[in-house]
């Protein structure tokens, strides 16, 4: 930052606390986050639209199915170009890096993340990689209000909150859903409800969702028009809907870790993007409405018209066949889990949520269109059974039942559904809770530990930083070490009374306490007779650096009774952790938290 910059923003700061309380700052900055959201967003949007209208001109046209095969491979190489010469970093996924973020790092994420998935993403899915903006808008957000937050040094919690409010801003601006987006940044950030956070977050979404309409307008992503009312007879076909997306849900989760874990196999990003483009031009060459995020589907659905929905095939097949256009629909449900991913694994750059709704609106109107040609004479509505479908996908898949029901009251433009979502929204999250413990964007993070949830004492545990509360300046002893130099060397000149013994590899042996020497000291018989040798004992609990989370170091203390653990780093002795430092670490980080 040059020198003048540096300067006016001093000048600034000073002026600010003498005329703007904390508060008060908090909120004008809840309302930047949100606009500047909100415009990412905007951009997001924009420039994968301009990107696909390339491929709208009749030259391409006329040899559309074709190029469905080439172009995610151009897009997707122009995605490894800009990542290993130009970036030169690894891009995450939005939302799991932004978790991430907020547990392990206090809040601190990287500049390049501002315009890093700000170029990729529209590449990816300009071009038809099957994934969807929503994770890149948040993972564009979010650094912007991490950033702003540390430009203005603000502390970590607020810092946090202001990662938040960017994440409903994305999520208000891509949907014009302000309060699902609040929902959102609550259930999937898991943010303290509270007065002091909503504010900033109502802030922050209407801020978007006000940006959103002065760059487009009143056009919205998904377009639906409820006319069909909820009809309490239906309740029993709502329930084997939430039976199937909780099942769907299951599914899309287990191809998404099943699929990411194949290409884990493969080191070279190159061979990973031959294998993944190979693979995802194939499939949009059979399948092509999996092409891009899949807005087309779901909007033609959601209108009644499943020939749009489904377009131009390779095969000839008889569309006027409804039981063809099931099939041909649940093969989409089915692949999109498998496209999406595959993307990814080539090394793509996208998000999971749009994906989830193509998923369920597919499978919602495959549903309605096989009770209504069943043969018993049943008839429901195949709008209402395409949007709840979505809901019962999104509640499963994201783990997030709660901004999953208000989304899509919110896109109906109104509550005349609520009892339906309801219904499918906890059933198929809870099917799907039963067989996956966490969400796509969780579960790598709750394996490691780093999972920020709504238990403040674990999210303490986790935030705790290993290395603050891990003490070095302990006298080392060797095994053959005599009494006498054990008293010479190390009691007299340490205040400490703990002495690890290593051998010469470095590694761990034991300790000898003061106490267990105490009845010797004075012996002058057995200054070279004893060596440490002899003197040492085993601790019950060793804490491992490398493997051990906060909450296992606590599990440790606990059942070992003990005030003072040795800690192991790459099979090395590295130093002690006591009980009194954790304790006063924990109690500072915990004031931190709920200040």
């Amino acid at each position: 930052m040059p020198s003048f910059t540096k300067k006016l923003l001093r000048q600034f700061l000073i002026w600010k606390y003498k005329h703007i309380s904390e508060r008060q700052f908090v909120y004008i900055l809840s309302i930047l986050v949100g606009f500047l959201a909100g415009l990412g967003t905007v951009t997001l949007k924009n420039l994968t639209h301009y990107i696909r209208l390339l491929f709208e001109i009749d030259f391409f046209n006329n040899y559309q199915n074709s190029l469905y095969f080439i172009f995610p491979m151009i897009g997707l190489f122009l995605v490894y170009v800009i990542k290993q010469i130009w970036l030169k970093k690894h891009i995450g996924h939005g939302i799991s890096s932004t978790l991430y973020a907020i547990s392990k790092l206090n809040g601190i994420i990287p500049r390049y993340n501002i315009y890093a998935a700000l170029i990729t993403a529209p590449l990816t899915a300009g071009f038809g990689g099957s994934v969807g903006l929503q994770g890149p808008a948040v993972s564009v957000g979010s650094a912007l209000g991490s950033n702003a937050a540390r430009l203005f040094r603000m502390n970590s919690k607020t810092r946090m909150l202001l990662i938040g409010c960017a994440a409903a801003g994305a999520m208000a601006s891509m949907f014009k859903a302000p309060i699902a987006a609040i929902i959102f940044a609550i259930e999937i950030f898991s943010l303290d409800i509270a007065f002091a956070s909503l504010v900033p977050l109502l802030l922050a979404s209407v801020s978007a969702v006000i940006t959103s309409y002065l760059f487009l307008g009143t056009d919205v992503l998904l377009r639906f028009e409820l006319t069909d009312k909820f009809i309490v007879n239906d309740i029993p076909f709502y329930i084997l809907l939430a039976l199937v997306t909780g099942l769907a849900s299951v599914y899309f989760s287990k191809v998404f870790f099943g699929i990411t874990n194949f290409f884990k196999q493969f080191e070279s990003r190159a061979i990973r993007l031959l294998i993944g483009g190979l693979a995802i031009g194939t499939m949009l060459f059979f399948i092509p409405p999996l092409y891009g995020e899949g807005y087309g589907i779901m909007n033609n659905l959601l209108k009644g018209d499943h020939l749009a929905a489904i377009g131009t095939t390779p095969f000839n097949l008889d569309l006027s066949n409804i039981w063809i256009v099931i099939g041909l629909l649940l093969g989409i449900g089915i692949f999109k889990a498998i496209a999406m991913t595959t993307t990814f694994g080539a090394g793509g750059v996208g998000g999971v949520f749009i994906p989830t709704l193509v998923m369920g609106n597919v499978l919602g109107n495959a549903f309605a269109k096989i009770t209504n040609n069943i043969g018993f004479d049943f008839q429901v509505s195949e709008s209402n059974f395409t949007l709840i479908g979505m809901t019962g996908l999104m509640a499963g898949v994201l783990h997030a039942p709660l901004t999953a029901i208000f989304l899509i009251a919110e896109i109906t433009g109104g509550y005349e559904l609520f009892v339906p979502l309801m219904i499918v929204s906890a059933i198929s999250f809870a099917i799907t809770k039963y067989y996956v413990s966490h969400s796509i964007y969780t579960l790598k993070l709750a394996q490691r530990g780093e999972l920020m949830t709504h238990d403040k004492d674990q999210n303490v545990l986790m935030v705790l930083d290993i290395d603050k509360v891990i003490e070095t300046n302990f006298i080392i002893l060797k095994p053959n070490t005599k009494l006498g130099n054990i008293l010479k060397n190390a009691v007299a000149k340490s205040s400490r009374n703990h002495f690890p013994v290593v051998n010469d590899k470095h590694e761990f042996l034991g300790a000898i306490r003061l106490d267990d020497i105490r009845h010797m000291m004075f012996n002058a018989e057995l200054y070279n007779e004893v060596d440490a040798s002899s003197l040492m004992h085993s601790d019950t609990e060793i804490i491992n650096y490398d493997e051990d989370s906060m909450n296992t170091i606590m599990d440790k203390f606990k059942s070992s009774g003990a005030w003072n653990l040795p800690v192991i780093k790459g099979g090395k002795y590295y130093g002690y952790i006591s009980k009194s430092k954790l304790l006063t670490a924990y109690r500072q980080q915990l004031i931190n938290f709920t200040q």
